[in-house]
Protein backbone atom coordinates (compact mmCIF):
# COMPACT_ATOMS: atom_id res chain seq x y z
CA UNK A 1 0.00 0.00 0.00
CA UNK A 2 1.51 3.34 -1.09
CA UNK A 3 -0.05 5.38 1.71
CA UNK A 4 -0.75 3.90 5.12
CA UNK A 5 -4.19 3.98 6.71
CA UNK A 6 -2.76 5.95 9.62
CA UNK A 7 -1.38 8.60 7.26
CA UNK A 8 -4.70 8.89 5.45
CA UNK A 9 -6.49 9.13 8.79
CA UNK A 10 -4.54 12.33 9.48
CA UNK A 11 -4.23 13.63 5.93
CA UNK A 12 -7.94 13.58 4.97
CA UNK A 13 -9.35 15.55 7.94
CA UNK A 14 -6.40 17.96 7.81
CA UNK A 15 -6.90 18.89 4.17
CA UNK A 16 -10.68 18.85 4.46
CA UNK A 17 -10.36 21.49 7.16
CA UNK A 18 -7.95 23.48 4.96
CA UNK A 19 -10.37 23.30 2.01
CA UNK A 20 -13.51 24.03 4.04
CA UNK A 21 -12.03 27.09 5.75
CA UNK A 22 -13.47 30.24 4.11
CA UNK A 23 -10.96 31.69 1.71
CA UNK A 24 -10.73 33.26 -1.72
CA UNK A 25 -11.73 30.17 -3.70
CA UNK A 26 -14.64 29.23 -1.44
CA UNK A 27 -15.92 32.80 -1.33
CA UNK A 28 -15.68 32.97 -5.12
CA UNK A 29 -17.62 29.70 -5.41
CA UNK A 30 -20.39 31.00 -3.15
CA UNK A 31 -20.49 34.31 -5.05
CA UNK A 32 -20.80 32.61 -8.43
CA UNK A 33 -23.35 30.18 -7.02
CA UNK A 34 -25.46 33.22 -6.18
CA UNK A 35 -24.95 35.09 -9.44
CA UNK A 36 -24.60 32.50 -12.22
CA UNK A 37 -25.88 29.29 -10.59
CA UNK A 38 -24.19 26.06 -9.57
CA UNK A 39 -24.07 24.57 -13.08
CA UNK A 40 -22.17 27.54 -14.51
CA UNK A 41 -19.97 27.69 -11.42
CA UNK A 42 -18.72 24.19 -12.28
CA UNK A 43 -16.57 25.78 -15.00
CA UNK A 44 -14.89 28.00 -12.43
CA UNK A 45 -14.36 24.89 -10.29
CA UNK A 46 -12.62 23.11 -13.18
CA UNK A 47 -10.13 25.95 -13.51
CA UNK A 48 -9.71 26.18 -9.75
CA UNK A 49 -9.08 22.44 -9.39
CA UNK A 50 -6.49 22.50 -12.19
CA UNK A 51 -4.78 25.38 -10.40
CA UNK A 52 -4.88 23.62 -7.03
CA UNK A 53 -3.47 20.45 -8.56
CA UNK A 54 -0.60 22.37 -10.17
CA UNK A 55 0.17 24.23 -6.94
CA UNK A 56 0.17 20.97 -4.95
CA UNK A 57 2.53 19.28 -7.42
CA UNK A 58 4.76 22.36 -7.55
CA UNK A 59 4.92 22.48 -3.76
CA UNK A 60 6.38 18.98 -3.72
CA UNK A 61 8.61 19.35 -6.78
CA UNK A 62 10.30 22.49 -5.55
CA UNK A 63 8.83 25.01 -7.98
CA UNK A 64 7.27 26.72 -4.97
CA UNK A 65 10.77 27.62 -3.80
CA UNK A 66 11.46 29.37 -7.10
CA UNK A 67 8.16 31.26 -6.89
CA UNK A 68 8.90 32.32 -3.32
CA UNK A 69 12.36 33.55 -4.37
CA UNK A 70 10.74 35.83 -6.97
CA UNK A 71 7.76 37.36 -5.16
CA UNK A 72 7.36 39.95 -7.93
CA UNK A 73 5.79 37.21 -10.07
CA UNK A 74 3.17 36.67 -7.39
CA UNK A 75 2.66 40.39 -6.89
CA UNK A 76 1.96 41.13 -10.55
CA UNK A 77 -0.42 38.20 -10.98
CA UNK A 78 -2.20 38.94 -7.69
CA UNK A 79 -2.71 42.64 -8.41
CA UNK A 80 -3.97 42.08 -11.96
CA UNK A 81 -6.31 39.28 -10.87
CA UNK A 82 -7.49 41.25 -7.84
CA UNK A 83 -8.28 44.37 -9.84
CA UNK A 84 -10.30 42.29 -12.31
CA UNK A 85 -12.33 40.73 -9.50
CA UNK A 86 -12.93 44.16 -7.95
CA UNK A 87 -14.15 45.39 -11.34
CA UNK A 88 -16.58 42.46 -11.59
CA UNK A 89 -17.73 43.10 -8.03
CA UNK A 90 -18.48 46.76 -8.74
CA UNK A 91 -20.51 45.75 -11.78
CA UNK A 92 -22.45 43.23 -9.70
CA UNK A 93 -23.09 45.83 -7.00
CA UNK A 94 -24.58 48.09 -9.68
CA UNK A 95 -26.60 45.15 -11.12
CA UNK A 96 -24.66 45.49 -14.35
CA UNK A 97 -22.38 43.25 -16.36
CA UNK A 98 -22.43 39.64 -17.43
CA UNK A 99 -22.76 38.12 -13.95
CA UNK A 100 -25.57 40.21 -12.51
CA UNK A 101 -28.85 38.46 -11.63
CA UNK A 102 -31.78 39.70 -13.70
CA UNK A 103 -35.17 40.46 -12.20
CA UNK A 104 -36.73 38.75 -15.22
CA UNK A 105 -35.32 35.37 -14.09
CA UNK A 106 -33.21 35.23 -17.26
CA UNK A 107 -30.50 32.64 -16.79
CA UNK A 108 -28.75 33.13 -20.13
CA UNK A 109 -25.56 34.53 -18.59
CA UNK A 110 -23.03 35.85 -21.09
CA UNK A 111 -19.84 35.06 -19.16
CA UNK A 112 -18.08 32.35 -21.15
CA UNK A 113 -16.98 28.99 -19.79
CA UNK A 114 -13.39 29.93 -20.54
CA UNK A 115 -13.66 33.15 -18.54
CA UNK A 116 -15.11 31.29 -15.57
CA UNK A 117 -12.44 28.58 -15.74
CA UNK A 118 -9.67 31.17 -16.06
CA UNK A 119 -11.08 33.07 -13.11
CA UNK A 120 -10.92 29.93 -10.96
CA UNK A 121 -7.43 29.02 -12.20
CA UNK A 122 -6.01 32.49 -11.49
CA UNK A 123 -7.60 32.62 -8.05
CA UNK A 124 -6.10 29.24 -7.10
CA UNK A 125 -2.61 29.80 -8.49
CA UNK A 126 -2.10 33.35 -7.23
CA UNK A 127 -3.18 32.70 -3.65
CA UNK A 128 0.00 32.85 -1.50
CA UNK A 129 -1.80 31.26 1.44
CA UNK A 130 -2.64 28.28 -0.75
CA UNK A 131 1.02 27.91 -1.67
CA UNK A 132 2.03 28.25 1.97
CA UNK A 133 -0.42 25.54 3.05
CA UNK A 134 0.84 23.08 0.45
CA UNK A 135 4.52 23.85 1.08
CA UNK A 136 4.06 23.39 4.83
CA UNK A 137 1.54 20.54 4.97
CA UNK A 138 1.96 18.32 1.92
CA UNK A 139 5.65 17.23 2.04
CA UNK A 140 5.42 15.72 5.56
CA UNK A 141 2.88 13.19 4.24
CA UNK A 142 5.32 11.96 1.57
CA UNK A 143 7.41 8.96 2.59
CA UNK A 144 10.95 8.72 1.23
CA UNK A 145 10.96 4.95 1.76
CA UNK A 146 8.73 4.25 -1.25
CA UNK A 147 8.06 5.67 -4.71
CA UNK A 148 7.30 9.39 -4.47
CA UNK A 149 5.38 9.95 -7.72
CA UNK A 150 2.53 7.49 -6.98
CA UNK A 151 2.23 8.92 -3.46
CA UNK A 152 1.99 12.49 -4.75
CA UNK A 153 -0.54 11.47 -7.41
CA UNK A 154 -2.71 9.72 -4.82
CA UNK A 155 -2.59 12.62 -2.37
CA UNK A 156 -3.34 15.20 -5.08
CA UNK A 157 -6.39 13.19 -6.19
CA UNK A 158 -7.64 13.14 -2.58
CA UNK A 159 -7.01 16.89 -2.26
CA UNK A 160 -8.98 17.60 -5.45
CA UNK A 161 -11.92 15.46 -4.27
CA UNK A 162 -11.99 17.30 -0.93
CA UNK A 163 -11.63 20.67 -2.65
CA UNK A 164 -14.43 19.93 -5.12
CA UNK A 165 -16.76 18.80 -2.31
CA UNK A 166 -16.19 22.04 -0.41
CA UNK A 167 -16.59 24.18 -3.54
CA UNK A 168 -19.92 22.50 -4.23
CA UNK A 169 -21.12 23.10 -0.67
CA UNK A 170 -20.29 26.80 -0.92
CA UNK A 171 -21.83 27.14 -4.39
CA UNK A 172 -25.03 25.37 -3.28
CA UNK A 173 -25.22 27.59 -0.20
CA UNK A 174 -24.91 30.69 -2.38
CA UNK A 175 -27.53 29.39 -4.81
CA UNK A 176 -30.07 28.62 -2.09
CA UNK A 177 -29.54 32.08 -0.59
CA UNK A 178 -30.05 33.61 -4.04
CA UNK A 179 -33.28 31.65 -4.61
CA UNK A 180 -34.63 32.73 -1.22
CA UNK A 181 -33.91 36.38 -1.89
CA UNK A 182 -35.20 36.11 -5.46
CA UNK A 183 -38.56 34.85 -4.20
CA UNK A 184 -38.64 37.83 -1.89
CA UNK A 185 -38.10 40.20 -4.80
CA UNK A 186 -34.69 41.34 -3.55
CA UNK A 187 -32.78 40.89 -6.81
CA UNK A 188 -30.70 44.04 -6.33
CA UNK A 189 -29.82 42.81 -2.84
CA UNK A 190 -28.59 39.50 -4.36
CA UNK A 191 -26.32 41.39 -6.74
CA UNK A 192 -25.01 43.60 -3.94
CA UNK A 193 -24.20 40.66 -1.68
CA UNK A 194 -22.43 38.86 -4.55
CA UNK A 195 -20.68 42.08 -5.59
CA UNK A 196 -19.50 42.83 -2.05
CA UNK A 197 -18.10 39.30 -1.72
CA UNK A 198 -16.40 39.58 -5.11
CA UNK A 199 -14.85 42.94 -4.20
CA UNK A 200 -13.67 41.43 -0.92
CA UNK A 201 -12.03 38.53 -2.75
CA UNK A 202 -10.39 40.97 -5.17
CA UNK A 203 -9.00 43.14 -2.35
CA UNK A 204 -7.81 40.02 -0.55
CA UNK A 205 -6.11 38.71 -3.67
CA UNK A 206 -4.48 42.00 -4.64
CA UNK A 207 -3.42 43.49 -1.33
CA UNK A 208 -3.23 40.81 1.39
Amino acid sequence: MLISTATLGIFIPTFFFVSATPGMCMTLSMTLGMSVGVRRTLWMMIGELIGVGLVAIAAVSGAATIMLLYPMVFTIMKVVGGIYLIYLGVQLWQSKGKMAVSSSNDTSFNKSRYELALQGFMTATTNPKGWAFFVALLPPFISASTHVVPQVASLVVIILILEFSCLMLYALGGRYLSQFLHRSGNVRFINRIAGTLMIGVGIWLAFV
